[in-house]
């Protein structure tokens, strides 16, 4: 599961970019689902969290052209905190 938190300024152009990343990685082999959420408490804070098949199957879907181009500029919106998260009965 990858966890990734936003500070948002631009609702609607920040929408905009998150729709045309999960486009790109919702082809990827492994991806699993993903959420967008905005906090209660402070509406400029966002959290976008997707399921993998595995840590691998995240970090392989970003290489490529494409995601370079549209999900990395993304990303690099994104605070800057640990993101990948495993279930710990998998250890």
């Amino acid at each position: 599961m990858v966890i990734t938190r936003f500070r948002v300024l631009d609702p609607d152009g920040f929408l905009g970019r998150v729709d045309a990343a999960l486009a790109v990685l919702r082809t990827r082999d492994g991806f699993l689902t993903a959420d967008l959420e905005r906090n209660l408490d402070e509406a400029d804070l966002w959290v976008l969290v997707t399921r993998w098949r595995n840590v691998g199957s995240y970090r392989r879907a970003l290489n490529g052209y494409e995601s370079k181009v549209v999900v990395v500029p993304l990303l690099s919106e994104a605070l800057d905190e640990p993101s990948a998260y495993e279930d710990p009965s998998l250890l």
